[in-house]
């Protein structure tokens, strides 16, 4: 299969993202919703993926249209989001959100499945791929944070409405066959859920996105409360998310010097310092650069890392619902505590203390990670990946 069919589909998803997260929060403020409802909003979002990956995985285990699924929640989820121009409520657009983000958050899964599938033995082209996810996340921040500048937040649900499309014309050109289904019939899954180091991985993913809960939620509105018009406040998302491409297009090298464990440990700890500098210099924009780096870590490899740890842990059949697991326990359950604790501390302790509660998940992923997650094969393992 071209080697663009497959990025194409990254590069909308993860564009969609690139409006969605630096700038939903200010759309929402500018139109009267409160910290907290816009918490509690955006925890919609992300509580979606602890359900709607695995419903959708097992359909597409189930059924072995894989690509078909991901087809229907991309239109499914275009569609639902029209919601947003016929009402702005706080209950009307928790359904909007809720509904919308259950189509979303289905499709990219069973899409990464389908990406390490047809890779086959060369899962460590998944960078490679998975890199215009990133560019396309640049691209977007860089030119919609001038727009909005100039003409208001106003205009965002056009534009992601856009990217939605995108991503729905994107899947069409993947054909089915490139997942390369198997019929979920071998051991349960609960005898790989009972093992250690997979229980310790899903914990660290968990507490690692629930760490990223003030950044996702509150960052641009932190950003331009301190005077930081949205055009250098995209810039900034777009700086984290470039130091990420460029550390995706060596992360070969990395894993082959290093081993993915020990990079996953590097990428837990300067986390937790990314957030510790955030909360604690917001005037500082050196240090605000230097902490945007960080995003090289704190994403790039820590999600490489555990998507080949998934890959691992979760081999034949069962890898479809261990990316399904993978979205629902980290980006679900983790970004929904994220957008909740993280609504609360902002009203009630402030924005330093609520960067600094997510600096101290990302110290307790440090050491599940060091206890469980890499030890049975530290040495060899990576090599391999």
């Amino acid at each position: 299969m071209p080697y663009w069919r497959l990025s194409s589909f990254y590069f909308f998803y993860f564009g969609s993202i690139g409006a969605l997260v630096p700038y939903w929060g200010l759309y929402l403020k500018s139109i009267g919703f409160t910290p907290l409802e816009i918490g509690q909003l955006m925890a919609l979002i992300m509580a979606t993926k602890i359900v709607s990956p695995n419903v959708w995985g097992w359909i597409a285990d189930h059924t072995g249209r894989r690509m078909t699924i991901v087809r229907v929640a991309s239109l499914l989820g275009l569609l639902t989001f029209g919601g947003v121009f016929f009402g702005q409520t706080f209950w009307w657009m928790a359904l909007v959100m809720l509904s919308f983000s259950f189509f979303w958050n289905a499709s990219l899964p069973q899409f990464e499945a389908t990406t390490l599938n047809h890779l086959g033995t060369q899962t460590h082209r998944y960078s490679a791929v998975r890199v215009w996810g990133s560019i396309g996340f640049i691209l977007v921040v860089a030119v919609l944070g001038p727009i909005l500048d100039r003409h208001g937040t106003g205009i965002l649900p056009i534009a992601l409405l856009v990217l939605f499309a995108g991503i729905w014309f994107a899947s069409l050109v993947v054909p089915e066959h490139a997942s390369r289904h198997l019929p979920l019939r071998q051991s349960p899954l609960k005898h790989v859920l009972q093992r250690p180091e997979v229980l310790g991985l899903l914990g660290v993913c968990f507490l690692m996105q629930a760490s990223h809960g003030p950044y996702y939620t509150f960052y641009s509105i932190y950003l331009e409360d301190y005077g930081y018009a949205r055009s250098l406040i995209g810039y900034l998302w777009g700086l984290g998310v470039l130091a990420e491409v460029v550390v995706f297009l060596m992360l070969y090298r990395l894993v082959h010097r290093f081993g993915l464990r020990r990079l996953l440990l590097a990428a837990l700890a300067l986390a937790a310092l990314r957030w510790v500098v955030i909360g604690q210099f917001p005037h500082a924009f050196t240090l605000l650069l230097g902490a945007q780096l960080l995003h090289a870590a704190s994403f790039g490899i820590y999600h490489a890392v555990a998507i080949a740890f998934i890959h691992r842990y979760f081999v034949g059949r069962h890898q479809g619902r261990g990316q399904a697991l993978y979205s629902s326990l980290s980006f679900g359950a983790g970004g929904a505590l994220g957008g909740l604790y993280s609504g609360y501390a902002w009203d009630g302790l402030g924005a330093t203390t609520t960067f600094f509660i997510g600096a101290g998940l990302a110290a307790l992923a440090f050491g599940l990670a060091w206890r469980y997650v890499g030890r049975e094969d530290a040495e060899t393992a990576p090599a391999k990946a």
